[in-house]
């Protein structure tokens, strides 16, 4: 295992979460909006998690330290994409 992925992994998953929250202040900052961001952000997570430790135990069984950077480059991904779909937000 290496740590510096590991550390990697979870810096990628605050990005994620930091531009989940960004969307909800940009498109008006209500409880709302955050809640709603949040939550997506977590079930997001653990969808995507599960998918992701079950394609590690089957093929690189043992090495967390990669599962855990995928899972963050995911969630990454998926907050550039949900940040980019603000704009088609009218409110």
């Amino acid at each position: 295992m290496r740590p510096r992925w590991t550390l990697l992994g979870v810096l990628l998953l605050g990005v994620g979460m930091l531009l989940h929250l960004l969307s909800a202040r940009a498109i008006g900052g209500s409880y709302l909006a955050y809640r709603d961001h949040i939550f997506g952000f977590v079930v997001l997570t653990l969808v995507s998690g599960a998918i992701i430790a079950g394609l590690g135990w089957r093929f690189w069984k043992g090495r967390h330290d990669i599962t855990l950077l995928i899972l963050g480059a995911v969630q990454t991904i998926v907050g550039i994409v949900v940040y980019i779909n603000r704009f088609s937000v009218h409110g």
